[in-house]
């Protein structure tokens, strides 16, 4: 059975009878993982086994795992420091502020993958302009310069602990003020502006680091009236064309309120596909997962298909072996201490 279009959720420690026969419609092709899907290392190891195991291929199984307050698990992994921390160090030193980047990055794949983790859905690449309700300290930094340099080595680490990047939110979602969680942001830059926000992505693209992006659910209206993840323009021309990105696009969750004025979970489905994503995400709603499940079983896109599939993980070395290391213990012990420091604010 090949991968569908769908990433959902479930609903708790371990897989429900309606977890299982959700999870093996044909238009299902991946799971993503949440705080309440997490006791402790061992419960979530076996539920990933089981989650893996429902059918071959697996299912792509994917987390937010960024570090700061989006970090879903706890108990048993390093706790991590908001990203801003190390903007600051690279502030402070630049070469020393990429080394920690890189090993925040192989900190954070390396425990995802010895539980089984495929892909965590980061690094958060939006600029700091210090007004967003959502973004805040999961921004490396202000300047587009230092957001480069910070999240190519991030990836980097990302990469040698055998996991994907994918970087977001396209093509920015510093500049608004508005949680798209909670209603539709509409950024009233200009093209020339929103071209700074742009400058992450590029350098990502052109390093080749970078295996996915995540568009924004942010209606940017000097330049186009559908939301990003919505919208031709972003993903076909500027993504694709302009910028030369051949890996997959994943679009944010579909429940979120901001794409609640565009139809029923089918339709904002349907037009995200359109638009040129490769997988969407449709979370906390069993009703919706369903709807669109059913909507998308005949679905496929071989393009999609191809550019899925390299984003699955690769090696996964024993949790004990990995604690054993020096590098996890270097590591571990660097970011449990920048975790009790106090939040600094960036250079401007």
């Amino acid at each position: 059975m090949s991968m569908g279009p769908v990433m959902l959720d479930i609903e708790g420690l371990a897989l429900s009878p309606a977890d299982r026969d959700l999870l093996r419609e044909p238009a299902v092709g991946g799971v993503i993982l949440f705080t309440r899907n997490f006791e402790s290392v061992e419960q979530v190891t076996d539920l990933i086994a089981e989650i893996r195991a429902l059918r071959s291929p697996p299912l792509m199984i994917a987390v937010d795992h960024e570090g700061g307050r989006v970090q879903r698990f706890r108990e048993g992994f390093t706790e991590m420091p908001p990203m801003r921390h190390i903007g600051r160090e690279y502030d402070r030193n630049s070469e020393s502020g990429l080394r920690i980047a890189r090993q925040a990055g192989w900190l954070i794949a390396s425990e995802l993958r010895a539980a089984g983790i495929d892909l965590c859905f980061a690094p958060c690449v939006d600029l700091d302009w210090g007004i967003s309700e959502i973004i805040g300290n999961r921004s490396f930094h202000r300047k587009p310069e230092a957001v480069s340099d910070l999240a190519e080595a991030f990836a980097r680490g990302l990469r040698s602990a055998g996991m994907a990047a994918v970087a977001k939110h396209f093509p920015g979602h510093g500049a608004v003020v508005a949680d798209s969680h909670q209603r539709l942001p509409v950024d009233r830059r200009d093209y020339g502006l929103v071209l700074d926000d742009m400058r992450p992505y590029e350098r990502l693209m052109n390093t080749g680091v970078v295996a996915g992006v995540m568009p924004a659910h942010i209606v940017y209206q000097e330049i186009d009236t559908m939301p990003a993840g919505f919208s031709e323009y972003w993903i076909q021309r500027e993504l694709r064309e302009r910028l030369g990105f051949g890996g997959a696009v994943f679009c944010d969750d579909l429940t979120m309120k901001a794409t609640s004025s565009y139809g029923r979970m089918r339709e904002r489905a349907q037009l995200a596909l359109k638009a040129g994503c490769d997988m969407i995400l449709v979370c906390n709603d069993r009703d919706a997962a369903h709807e669109t499940v059913s909507a998308l079983n005949e679905y496929s896109n071989p393009l999609s298909l191809v550019r899925l599939a390299r984003l699955h993980g690769t090696g996964q070395v024993q949790r004990k072996t990995l604690r054993a290391s020096d590098e996890w213990q270097e590591a571990n012990a660097l970011f449990s201490n920048w975790s009790s420091r106090p939040e600094l604010q960036l250079n401007a």
